[in-house]
């Protein structure tokens, strides 16, 4: 996926932007986008960065694990961080302490959304998704070890021709 006009960032370059600080809230990882995109000169829409931060969710680019009392947004098992050119300024731009997610929790908030995500396409019928989510489940399985072999079951037992 390339990034879309008003966001200079791809799905992987915003996992790596999120990577650089172990994590960042929505709030947060807008904001360096968009430092990002004035160091570059290209136009920025916080709209449309939000519209790319939801699909890079939906897709495991980043995921959302709680850390004390917020939700950050980490890369997720699909990702491939890159940090995007300039990102390397953004620890001297922003005001964001670096955060240790403990990799026991980021394996079980993938796990959690696979469950629910396969349960949502399952009651759907959409074999596509499912197809998704089960490329997702190998990147899951090799990322953090997460044992998520129900998950495959239920979608290949459920859409055989998977």
């Amino acid at each position: 996926m390339d990034p879309t006009p008003g966001n200079p960032l791809s799905p992987d370059e915003l996992a790596g932007v999120a990577d650089l600080f172990g994590g960042l809230t929505r709030t947060e990882l807008r904001r360096a986008v968009e430092n990002v995109a004035a160091r570059r000169g290209t136009p920025f829409d916080p709209s449309t960065v939000d519209d790319a931060v939801a699909s890079a969710r939906r897709e495991y680019y980043l995921l959302a694990v709680e850390h004390g009392d917020e939700t950050v947004l980490t890369p997720g098992p699909a990702a491939l961080p890159a940090l995007p050119e300039h990102g390397a300024d953004l620890p001297h731009m922003m005001d964001v302490e670096e955060r240790d997610i403990d990799a026991d929790d980021l394996a079980e908030a993938s796990r959690e959304r696979l469950e629910t995500d396969a349960d949502a396409a399952i009651e759907a019928g959409d074999r596509d998704r499912a197809r998704a989510l089960l490329d997702i489940c190998y990147d899951a399985e090799a990322w953090r070890s997460v044992d998520v072999e129900h998950v495959r079951e239920r979608l290949v037992g459920t859409f055989e021709e998977l």
